[in-house]
């Protein structure tokens, strides 16, 4: 190490001081576009409407559409 430097070799500085280099750790996402979701057809498990959802269905997990699963998060809270 460099006797008139705190830093290790290579100018890097230690994360936990609050700063990095490169590199996306959070912020502001502005201009981060991946395109349009893939939607897959399901069937409601509470209600048996016909939806779409962001995710392929598993067999055996339910799926619940976008009326039935806001019902079910305002009930858990």
């Amino acid at each position: 190490m460099n006797e008139f430097s705190d830093r290790p070799r290579g100018g890097r500085r230690d994360s936990s001081r609050g700063s990095h280099r490169g590199g996306f750790r959070g912020g502001n996402r502005r201009g981060f576009n991946r395109g349009p979701r893939e939607e897959h057809k399901a069937t409601c498990s509470e209600c048996g409407k016909e939806c779409t959802v962001p995710f392929k269905p598993t067999e055996g997990k339910p799926v619940f559409c976008r009326d039935c699963f806001q019902k079910r998060r305002k009930d858990r809270y």
